[in-house]
């Protein structure tokens, strides 16, 4: 059996095109240059090293983070509020040295047992080793100028400043201390309510809290609140709002509940703006706004304002 192949030719390819530049005469082969690879089209993303720059969540600027630090974490072009922590705040408020903490080894016990997706004891553990606290609250007496004050700054990143009973009191010792010593309190809010893991014991904390700053409040000594975002629930319906003179940082949400339960429970749209420290403002909650780059200047005039009358009386 053969087998017959067929050829077939393709129109063109037998005519041979003459080369655009023609080779030298004595060149038995031609040469062509080698052109540069071409790009594939895709640019390729510049990588920005992490812990030199950070992206603002409000307008996108990526803010140096020194330059940031050197702000105290807020952003340089449109005012926003990064979180903080505690350490970083009462270094920024206090004089150098002056700051003596209260209660540093008290921590919280899992009395009720908690147990869920991980207990309560390995959540407490947890968080004492990535934020090297004992819990969501320091307390100490420092001097803000030449005013010594109780100073109680609670600190978001410890299980979300959550008020249990150390919270609760730590914040009882450090106003009981504040009305021996006759002295100012100032407590720096932040927090997402009541700790559920510790049940009724955490609510408690809401009446002992006010209790202590009642006493405080007979001797006419002057408490400041002062709401960071977020104060929300058991904090903000106890101790953070009743204070003499109640100030906010931009932006700073304030409330019980969230704004999406709310909406669920009334079936109603929220005006806008609701739960800002600003709406709060408008409406009567809060005295004033005021920025974390200027909290101590505007805190020594409060402090010089409301300590007149009793500076008074004391001088002969």
């Amino acid at each position: 059996m053969s087998t017959t192949y067929i050829t077939k030719k393709t129109l063109g390819l037998e005519t041979v095109e003459p080369a655009v530049t023609p080779p030298p005469a004595d060149s038995t082969a031609t040469t062509f240059a080698k052109k540069s690879k071409m790009g594939s089209g895709k640019s390729k993303k510049k990588e920005i090293p992490e812990g030199l720059w950070t992206k603002c969540p409000k307008c996108s600027t990526m803010v140096f983070d020194k330059e940031l630090d050197a702000n105290l974490k807020v952003c340089t072009k449109c005012d926003y509020h990064f979180p903080i922590i505690a350490r970083e705040r009462i270094h920024s408020l206090v004089e150098t040295c002056s700051f003596e903490e209260m209660d540093a080894e008290m921590i919280s016990v899992d009395v009720l047992d908690f147990t869920g997706v991980a207990s309560y004891r390995d959540k407490l553990e947890a968080y004492q080793r990535s934020t090297q606290l004992k819990d969501a609250v320091i307390t100490g007496i420092g001097r803000i100028g030449a005013f010594k004050v109780a100073l109680g700054v609670m600190d978001f990143s410890f299980l979300g400043g959550s008020m249990g009973s150390v919270v609760g009191e730590k914040l009882t010792r450090l106003i009981e201390a504040a009305t021996d010593r006759q002295i100012p309190v100032i407590i720096f809010c932040t927090s997402g309510g009541a700790r559920m893991y510790e049940g009724m014991f955490s609510l408690m904390q809401m009446a002992k809290t006010c209790g202590a700053l009642a006493y405080h409040a007979q001797q006419k000594l002057p408490f400041i609140s002062v709401l960071t975002h977020p104060t929300m629930a058991g904090v903000s319906a106890s101790f953070a709002t009743v204070g003499d003179l109640i100030i906010a940082e931009p932006g700073a949400m304030v409330g019980f509940a969230g704004p999406r339960v709310i909406k669920d429970t009334t079936q109603a749209e929220l005006p806008p703006g609701f739960q800002t420290a600003e709406f709060l403002m408008e409406h009567g909650l809060i005295d004033a706004i005021v920025s974390r780059n200027l909290m101590k200047e505007r805190l020594l005039y409060f402090l010089d304002f409301m300590t007149s009358a009793r500076r008074q009386a004391a001088t002969p």
